[in-house]
């Protein structure tokens, strides 16, 4: 059995290595070609070529596929790009402006994962001749009576929470070779192997929003999301007037647009939006509240059904936060519902709601939006 779990020898081991052309996926094809393995590197392209090539900071852009194939290059083994464009308009850009207009705050770097990555390029690499598909994410695949996803060992790198919708399949043929290190660790083998990425910095935001202006992208996507409405407070008096529902998050606090009212102390907080009547509702942090949730898209990995009952679990319902005890159990009408020890503050439909067992991944769904 060879270290990637798989019981050929390194050379007779192909292993398609998911590159952006960043320094994590580069040590990632750097060390298994290292260790002897059939590496074949492949990268994305998820733009338009004429337009990626002036955007920097991006994942999948011109100069991260120039970089992808100067590390294939150096170290001797082959480099497709594929043209994935449809696929990532379609399955992530489209998607991100649907939930935008639906008075959700979405996840794409989620959604990619699900979708063109870890659905389409797994398909691809198989197509290769592959026995696994490695990426550079700071997760870790353990064995236990299956396959099983555990956080990366490294606190501030950590990306398992964007990875939750991985399927057991999935899990079962993916390979993160650099979950079990440091940041610091992943740039000194960057460095080692004499990579010119070794001092690249990390993508910031999301890819095909460069600079950080969701509302313009949604709005030329999905223009109904930008119609102007009504500010109303939770007890129905009007506030005030927004210029699209796009501009507003739950939780929000500044940046609304209206004052307090005359008779109130607490500031003011979105704690709804409604996409059917165009409406931003806001009240006190109190409103916020929220004892439980419920899920769609649930992915569940955990070792019995989650429909034999109610499991304790910790979750996060952003990926920077502190886990947090909850249940989750399946209602009698079928839906996945999330019950909080204690309430939370600020849940956003379209987020994610992940579920842990200590560093374990269980799984976890899209929370939905309540209706009032």
């Amino acid at each position: 059995m060879n270290s990637m779990g798989i019981d050929k020898a390194p050379k007779d081991t192909r292993i398609v290595v998911a590159m952006s052309g960043g320094v994590d996926s580069s040590v990632t094809a750097a060390l298994l070609h290292e260790q002897g393995y059939d590496v074949v590197g492949v990268t994305l392209q998820l733009y338009d070529h004429g337009e990626i090539i002036q955007r920097t900071g991006a994942c999948c852009a011109g100069q991260d596929i120039y970089d992808a194939r100067t590390v294939a290059d150096k170290l001797g083994f082959p480099h497709y790009v594929l043209d994935y464009e449809n696929r990532f308009k379609q399955s992530v850009i489209e998607d991100f402006a649907d939930a935008y207009a639906r008075g959700e705050t979405p996840i794409p770097c989620v959604t990619c994962n699900q979708t063109v990555k870890f659905r389409d390029l797994l398909a691809t690499a198989r197509d290769l001749g592959a026995d696994a598909l490695a990426t550079g994410h700071y997760v870790q695949r353990k064995l236990g009576g299956k396959a099983e996803l555990h956080r990366g060992v490294d606190p501030g790198k950590d990306q398992s929470y964007f990875l939750f919708a991985t399927t057991q399949d999935q899990l079962d043929f993916l390979r993160f070779p650099l979950g079990g290190m440091e940041k610091s660790e992943t740039r000194d083998h960057a460095t080692r192997f004499g990579l010119e990425v070794a001092d690249k910095p990390d993508s910031q935001d999301i890819c095909f929003v460069p600079d950080g202006n969701y509302a313009s992208i949604v709005q030329k996507l999905r223009p109904e999301a930008a119609y102007p409405g009504d500010i109303v407070h939770v007890d129905g008096e009007i506030l005030g007037r927004h210029e699209g529902i796009i501009n507003y998050t739950i939780g929000q606090r500044r940046g609304l647009g209206i004052g307090g009212r005359k008779n109130d102390t607490d500031p003011l907080y979105v704690v709804r939006l409604d996409p059917d009547q165009h409406r931003v509702i806001v009240g006190p942090k109190s409103a916020l509240a929220t004892p439980h949730i419920r899920l769609s898209d649930v992915n569940w990995l955990g070792n019995s059904k989650l429909s034999d009952g109610a499991v304790e679990v910790d979750v996060k319902i952003r990926s920077a936060m502190q886990p947090v005890r909850a249940t989750v159990q399946v209602t009698a009408l079928g839906d996945v519902e999330v019950t909080f020890a204690e309430p939370h503050f600020g849940v956003s439909p379209g987020q994610a709601c992940v579920f842990y067992d200590d560093n374990r991944v269980l799984g976890g769904g899209w929370i939905q939006r309540q209706l009032a």
